[in-house]
C-alpha cells in the first residue's frame, strides 16, 4: 500500500527494523520479530512498543523508505498489507511490498539520475507517490472520507485484525475505551457494514471483539459512577460498555443508523426500500448513512413521499411578509419540492411543490439583498430567499429539476396562471356542509338556519363556527390559501382551535400535501377503482367483512351509498399497494375522511396517511406502531416519571395504548372530538399522539397510580377517553365505547380543545428529529422483540418433534440463523424463492442453501467420513428439499440431525439408505459409485470384478424401480428376498 511520504529519523529506526534491500534511493526493511525463527520475545517486545508507540507497524511488517544518500531522515512511502483473509499474514504483506518495489525499479529508478540534486529527486518521489495514492483514493470508499490516507490504514488494520471476508468493508473508526468490569482496555472501534468489532493490545495481550449487528438487540447512551457517558451494547448474551470517545454523541448516532440499515435490510422484508447508495453493503461509507440520516429527517418534518431526495440544504433567510422582515432559516432541494424551515422551530415553514413553480430567478446582489433568488408560485405569489452560497449552481440545478417536472405534467403548467382554482376549488368538499371556498366569503349552514328564524336586518351573535370561519378568512389573505401557504406558530394555534366543518376537508388535503397528488394524477383514481372492480384475494375479502364495522352509528353509513363509497375507496387503494392491501383501522380512518371529503380527496388522503405520515403502520406486523409505541413508553419514563414508576406492567398499558396510534384516537373516543385530533394530526403529524397520549396520562396520573390492578387502570382510561367532548361541535354526540356499570358515577366531561392546547403547552417540545432518533433506537429493539418471538414459537414447533434438550435445540437453531445471516451478508442474491419470508410459518422463515447445508453439516453432524462428507451433505440436503426449491428450513434441518443423533437403528438405516436411492441419489451419480462398490466387493472376495459388471443393467433397473417404489426395495434389499449373491450383498458391503 503507497503512503503519504512521512519522516522518520533512520537511526532510531534501525533498532526496530532490519534492512532487506537496498537500491540506490529506496530501501526496503522488515519490522523486527517478524518472520524470523525464534523470535517469540522479540515479538512480544515490538507488540509492546508497537501497542504504545506505533500500532501502525503491527500491520505493516515490510515498508519501503526513500531514502536521500548522506542523509539521516527517510520518508516511508510504502508499506505491506493483508491481501486475503486466507492467506499467511506476514507472506501477504511481502508479496505486496515487493511488489512495490518492482514497480519503483521498474518506473523510476532509471529516471532518478537525472536529476541534478538530491531534493530534486525527493521532491519528484514524493510527487509520484502522492499521486499513485490520488488515483486509487478516487474510488467511491477512499474519496468520500475526509481523511482517506488514515482511513486507508485504519482498513488495513481492521482486514488484517479481523480477517473478515473481503466484501465486508470498513465505514468508520473511532479510538475509545472498553470496560471489562471496572478495568478499561484502550484500543479502537471498527464499525462496517455487518458488524461492530473492537481491538486492543497492551503487553502483548490481544483483545478482538466482533459483535453482528444483528445480534444487538439494544444501543443506549448511559453513565455510571466511574464516568459521565458511555455507550453500551447489548446482545443477547453479555453486554459491553464502550466510553473515551471525542465525540460521543456522533459515533452513537452512527451505530444506530447502521444497527437500523443491516437490520431492516436483512430482517424487516416488509416495508423497507434501502436508499440507492446504500444496496450495495460494501460501498456504505459513513457519509452515505449521514445522507441518509439528513433525507429522513427531511420527509419526516415535511412529511414528504418516501421517493424524495434531498439534494442540497443551504443556510439562507426568507422575506415573511407578515413580520416584515427576513427569518433567518434553511433551504432544502429535493426531486419535486423546495422547503423552507426556520432556524426557530415552530417559527416559519414553507413547502413548494415545483409544479406549483412558475419560475425561479436571480435578482441584483447588493448591500441589503446578497445573493437573492425570487421563486414565483401560481396565484400571484412569490417568495425572496437571500444569503444563498453557491447561488447560480444551486438556481441552475433547480431550474433542471423544474423543467423535467413540466415534462411530466404539461398539462397543468399550460393552464393559466391566473386560475387558481386548481389549488383551490370554489365548491367545498365537505359531505356535510354547503360552505364557498374560493372568495371566502363563507357562511355557516347553522348560521344560515337561526338566520331564517330572525327579522330581517337583525345582527345576531356569530357562533363559535362562523368565528373560525372568519379566523381563517383573515388568515388566508395574511399568509397565503394554497399548500404554499406560510405555516407558523399563528396556524397551530388556529389548527388547535379545531377546524371549521367547511374547510376540514380542503385543509387536511393541503396540510398533508394530497393536493399536489390530487392534482398529479388526473383520474387516476377511476382507473383504479374500474381496475379493481370485480377482483377477489383476500384484500377484497377482509375490507367487505369490516365495511359494516365502519362507524356503524353514523348515518352516511348505515346506507348502502355510504357503504359503497368506503369499499370503493379501500379497494382502490389495495389495488394500488398490494404490498400493503388492506389492514385492520384503515376502514375506520378512510371512513371518517369520507364524512370530510369527496372519495377521490378521501382516497389520496388515505395514501398521503399510509404511506407518509405513518410509515410502517399499515402491514402485517404493524412494525412503525410498535415502534411508535415503545418511543411512547420511553416518553412516559422521561415526562412522567412517577407515573412511570407506578405502572406495574408497562405492556398492559400498550394495550390500549397502541389502538391510540392506530386509529388516531377514533376508535376510543367520540367522533366529535377525534376529528378535531385528526386536525391537529394532517398539521403536525404524528408528535401531536405522542404528546395527546402523554396529556391524557398526566391528567389521570392520580387515578392510575391508586388502581388497585392493571385492568382497573385501563377501564379508567377508557371512561375518561370515552368521556371527552367538543363544545364546538354543531351535531349531537356520536358513539360511546367504554363500558359503564350502574353503579359507577361517570367521570367528568373533558372538553378536547382545553386537553389538545394543556398537550401544546406540556409535551409539544418535542421535535421532529428527537423523534426520529428516538424511533431509530426503538427499532432495533422492536425487530429484536420480533426475531425472539419468531425463535420461541420455532422452539415450541420443533422441539416436540425431536429429542434434543432444550438448550441444545436453541444453539443449533442460533447456528442455522447465523449461517443463513453469512449469506446475506456478502453473497448476492440469486433468483428463485425468498430466504427469508416472514408470511411463512415460523419455522420455516429462515432457509439455507446446499452450500450453506455442507457447512453446517460438516460442523454438526456426526455422519462425517472424511473425504465423503461432502458427497454425503449433498445428498441429505436433495433428500430434504422436498418442494425442489433448492432451500431447506430449519425444522426439517433439525429432524434429520435428530434420527442422526437420537434415532432408533432401523431409523438409521433407513435414512442411509433412502441416501443411496432417489431423490437423495441421482443417475448421475451412478459412475461415482459403481468403482467404490466394485473395489469393496474385492476386497471381501464375494464377487470378482466381472461378476459385479454382469449386474450393471439389474442395478440400474433396480435404480430406476426404486425411484418410484423405495419402501418395496428397501423391504427387498434389507430383509434378504433378493436372488443369493445378488445385490443386497454388495450393497449392504458398500454402506457399511
Amino acid at each position: 500500500m503507497w503512503l503519504q511520504p512521512e519522516e522518520v529519523l533512520l537511526k532510531s529506526a534501525l533498532r526496530l527494523w532490519v534492512t532487506q534491500r537496498s537500491s540506490g534511493y529506496f530501501v526496503l526493511q522488515r519490522r523486527r520479530g517478524h518472520g524470523e525463527g525464534g523470535g517469540r520475545l522479540t515479538g512480544r517486545l515490538v507488540g509492546a512498543l508497537d501497542a504504545v508507540l506505533d500500532s501502525s507497524a503491527r500491520v505493516a511488517p515490510f515498508r519501503i523508505l526513500l531514502q536521500v544518500p548522506g542523509s539521516q531522515v527517510c520518508s516511508a512511502i510504502a508499506c505491506g498489507s493483508t491481501c486475503s483473509p486466507s492467506r499467511i499474514k506476514a507472506g501477504a504483506t511481502l508479496e505486496e511490498v515487493e511488489q512495490h518495489w518492482d514497480w519503483l525499479e521498474r518506473n523510476l529508478l532509471h529516471t532518478l539520475p537525472v536529476f541534478d540534486s538530491k531534493e530534486d529527486v525527493a521532491s519528484f518521489v514524493k510527487g509520484k507517490v502522492q499521486a499513485l495514492i490520488a488515483e486509487e483514493s478516487s474510488s467511491r470508499l477512499a474519496a468520500q472520507e475526509e481523511e482517506p490516507e488514515k482511513f486507508r490504514e485504519a482498513s488495513v488494520k481492521f482486514e488484517s485484525r479481523f480477517q473478515l471476508p473481503e466484501a465486508e468493508r470498513l465505514v468508520t473508526y473511532y479510538s475509545c475505551c472498553c470496560w471489562k468490569g471496572r478495568v478499561p482496555r484502550q484500543g479502537w472501534l471498527y464499525l462496517s457494514a455487518h458488524h461492530l468489532c473492537f481491538y486492543s493490545c497492551f503487553l502483548g495481550k490481544e483483545l478482538k471483539l466482533v459483535i453482528p449487528w444483528v445480534d444487538i438487540q439494544k444501543l443506549e447512551k448511559t453513565s455510571s459512577a466511574f464516568l459521565t457517558a458511555t455507550i453500551r451494547v447489548s446482545t443477547p448474551s453479555e453486554e459491553r460498555d464502550f466510553s473515551m470517545f471525542l465525540d460521543l454523541e456522533g459515533a452513537l448516532q452512527v451505530m444506530e443508523q447502521l444497527a437500523d440499515v443491516t437490520l431492516r435490510r436483512l430482517l424487516d422484508d416488509e416495508g423497507f426500500d434501502l436508499d440507492p447508495p446504500l444496496q450495495e453493503p460494501s460501498q456504505i461509507t459513513k457519509r452515505d448513512l449521514e445522507a441518509r440520516a439528513q433525507s429522513e429527517l427531511f420527509r419526516a418534518v415535511f412529511r414528504l413521499p418516501r421517493r424524495e431526495r434531498l439534494h442540497a440544504v443551504r443556510d439562507c433567510a426568507l422575506w415573511t411578509p407578515f413580520s416584515r422582515r427576513h427569518t433567518a432559516g434553511r433551504l432544502f432541494t429535493s426531486d419535486s419540492y423546495i422547503c423552507f424551515a426556520s432556524r426557530e422551530e415552530g417559527c416559519c415553514q414553507v413547502l413548494l411543490p415545483l409544479r406549483e413553480v412558475l419560475s425561479i430567478e436571480t435578482m441584483e446582489d447588493t448591500s441589503l439583498l446578497p445573493s437573492p433568488v425570487l421563486v414565483s408560485v401560481r396565484g400571484q405569489a412569490a417568495f425572496q430567499f437571500i444569503e444563498l452560497k453557491d447561488r447560480d449552481a444551486l438556481v441552475e440545478a433547480l431550474l433542471g429539476r423544474l423543467r423535467r417536472v413540466r415534462a411530466a405534467h404539461p398539462a397543468h403548467h399550460g393552464a393559466s396562471q391566473g386560475d387558481d382554482r386548481t389549488p383551490l376549488p370554489l365548491q367545498s368538499t365537505s359531505a356535510c356542509s354547503d360552505h364557498t371556498f374560493g372568495d371566502l366569503e363563507m357562511v355557516s349552514s347553522q348560521g344560515s338556519e337561526e338566520s331564517g328564524e330572525e327579522a330581517p336586518g337583525a345582527v345576531l351573535p356569530m357562533s363559535r363556527e362562523e368565528v373560525k370561519i372568519s379566523l381563517w378568512k383573515d388568515h388566508f389573505v395574511e399568509y397565503g390559501r394554497t399548500v404554499c401557504m406560510f405555516r407558523t406558530e399563528k396556524i397551530r394555534k388556529l389548527v388547535a382551535m379545531g377546524l371549521p366543518q367547511c374547510l376540514r376537508g380542503r385543509l387536511w388535503l393541503l396540510f398533508s400535501d394530497a393536493v399536489t397528488d390530487l392534482a398529479s394524477h388526473p383520474g387516476y383514481y377511476g382507473r383504479l377503482v374500474e381496475e379493481s372492480l370485480g377482483n377477489c384475494c383476500l384484500a377484497t375479502e377482509e375490507i367487505e367483512r369490516d365495511l359494516h364495522r365502519s362507524l356503524p352509528e353514523h348515518p352516511t353509513f348505515q346506507t348502502e351509498t355510504g357503504i359503497a363509497a368506503l369499499r370503493r375507496v379501500l379497494t382502490a387503494y389495495a389495488h394500488r399497494n398490494p404490498r400493503i392491501g388492506y389492514c385492520q383501522s384503515m376502514n375506520i380512518l378512510a371512513s371518517v375522511l369520507l364524512l370530510y371529503a369527496t372519495e377521490e380527496d378521501a382516497f389520496w388522503l388515505l395514501v398521503a396517511v399510509c404511506e407518509r405520515m405513518l410509515p410502517d403502520y399499515f402491514n402485517r406486523r404493524v412494525l412503525g406502531a410498535q415502534v411508535d409505541q415503545s418511543v411512547f413508553e420511553e416518553l412516559i419514563q422521561e415526562q412522567l416519571p412517577e407515573l412511570a414508576e407506578r405502572l406495574r406492567d408497562p405492556s398492559a398499558l400498550a394495550s390500549l395504548s397502541l389502538s391510540w396510534f392506530l386509529t388516531l384516537f377514533l376508535s376510543i373516543m367520540p367522533l366529535e372530538s377525534a376529528v378535531h385530533v385528526v386536525d391537529c394530526f394532517f398539521y403536525d403529524g404524528i408528535k401531536v399522539i405522542f404528546q395527546l397520549g402523554l396529556a391524557v396520562l398526566e391528567a389521570n396520573a392520580g387515578a392510575l397510580c391508586s388502581s388497585r390492578d392493571d385492568s382497573q387502570a385501563l377501564v379508567l382510561l377508557s371512561r375518561f377517553l370515552d368521556h371527552i367532548k367538543n363544545e364546538d361541535s354543531p351535531g349531537p354526540a356520536m358513539g360511546s365505547h367504554a363500558f359503564v356499570s350502574e353503579d359507577q358515577e361517570p367521570p367528568p366531561v373533558t372538553d378536547i380543545g382545553d386537553l389538545i392546547r394543556d398537550s401544546y403547552e406540556k409535551f409539544g417540545h418535542q421535535s421532529v428529529g428527537q423523534i426520529e432518533r428516538m424511533r431509530c433506537r426503538h427499532r432495533i429493539r422492536v425487530l429484536q422483540g420480533h426475531e425472539g418471538t419468531t425463535k420461541q414459537n420455532v422452539l415450541r414447533v420443533v422441539s416436540p418433534e425431536v429429542s434434543f434438550p432444550l438448550g441444545d435445540l436453541e444453539e443449533l437453531y442460533d447456528l442455522f440463523k447465523r449461517e443463513h445471516m453469512l449469506s446475506c451478508y456478502w453473497e448476492q442474491p440469486r433468483p428463485g424463492p425468498a430466504r427469508h419470508d416472514p408470511s411463512r410459518p415460523y419455522a420455516e422463515q429462515y432457509r439455507i442453501d446446499s452450500r450453506q447445508f455442507a457447512r453446517l453439516f460438516q460442523l454438526v453432524s456426526p455422519w462425517t467420513c472424511g473425504a465423503h462428507t461432502e458427497i454425503l451433505a449433498e445428498r441429505t440436503f436433495r433428500l430434504l428439499d422436498d418442494n425442489m426449491d433448492h432451500l431447506i428450513e430449519f425444522k426439517a434441518f433439525a429432524s434429520c440431525l435428530d434420527t442422526m443423533y437420537n434415532g432408533e437403528m432401523n431409523e438409521k438405516i433407513k435414512l442411509l439408505y433412502r441416501l443411496h436411492v432417489p431423490p437423495g441419489f441421482l443417475t448421475a451419480d451412478l459412475s461415482a459409485v459403481l468403482w467404490p462398490m466394485a473395489v469393496a466387493l474385492m476386497r471381501v472376495g464375494s464377487r470378482s470384478f466381472q461378476d459385479l459388471a454382469a449386474h450393471l443393467p439389474e442395478l440400474w433397473l433396480l435404480t430406476r424401480w426404486s425411484k418410484d417404489h423405495p419402501v418395496g426395495t428397501a423391504g427387498l434389499w434389507m430383509c434378504g428376498e433378493a436372488r443369493p449373491g445378488g445385490l443386497s450383498r454388495w450393497l449392504l458391503c458398500y454402506c457399511f
